[in-house]
């Protein structure tokens, strides 16, 4: 009786301490689930390291990536923000910025759309550019008492399905546009008239000149502006 008694005492003990076990590791159970539920991020603590490591490796190569394209593009050269002049262009430019005392930034611009309009509708861009220095001396600010604006000295009113909708009255002086209209009444002139003296002419407003003085004038200039530049800029 006294040996199962003593038995039994054990068993008793034992099963307080496995309830007492219980209840610890139900208590920690808890404590755990506490943790990743109020950790912020809804995980366990103790991975939370070795996720963030992964994912600093895993992203790694995309943030270098990225430093080499950023370093690439600071070491790139910036683009042309405007064509070049051609080589004949560029020395009628030297010659020309002398000539009409404008500096060659100031003369570019005009030279530029000179060969650009004439590319376009199969104009001599140097003819074009003799017309500007007649018209204007180069000043893309220029304007008549007749109210001819900008360097080819075009008139507003009798082109205006050339400048195109909603410009301001003041669309001429830009240098780009007003060289595209002044090719463009020239062309005109051209297709109406059929010689190239009869289309300056009619840019001139003197087709009833006969001895052509507008027409001769500019051609003259043409003359000396490709002499200039055949002699790379130099004195004419």
């Amino acid at each position: 009786m006294n040996g199962k008694t003593h038995s039994s005492g054990r068993r008793d003990r034992a099963v307080r301490q496995l309830a007492r076990f219980g209840h610890a590791g139900l208590l920690v159970a808890v404590l755990a689930a506490s943790i990743w539920f109020f950790n912020g991020e809804g995980r366990w603590s103790s991975f939370a390291a070795p996720v963030e490591q992964a994912a600093a490796d895993e992203s790694a190569p995309a943030d270098v990536s990225r430093t080499h394209a950023i370093v690439a593009a600071s070491d790139a050269k910036p683009a042309k923000s405007a064509k070049q002049l051609s080589r004949e262009m560029a020395q009628a430019r030297n010659w020309l910025s002398r000539r009409y005392r404008v500096s060659k930034v100031a003369i570019e611009p005009a030279l530029r759309a000179a060969e650009d309009s004439g590319r376009r509708l199969g104009v001599d861009p140097m003819l074009l550019v003799a017309m500007i220095a007649i018209e204007s001396s180069f000043n893309p600010y220029a304007e008549s008492n007749v109210g001819a604006q900008g360097l080819m000295q075009v008139i507003p009113r009798f082109h205006m399905d050339k400048i195109g909708k909603g410009k301001g009255k003041d669309a001429l002086f830009d240098p780009e546009l007003n060289v595209r209209v002044g090719a463009q009444v020239l062309k005109e002139g051209l297709r109406r008239y059929g010689t190239l003296e009869a289309a300056l002419q009619y840019y001139g407003g003197a087709l009833n000149d006969p001895d052509a003085a507008y027409a001769n004038k500019v051609l003259t200039m043409k003359q000396r502006i490709a002499t200039a530049a055949r002699a790379g800029g130099g004195a004419v």
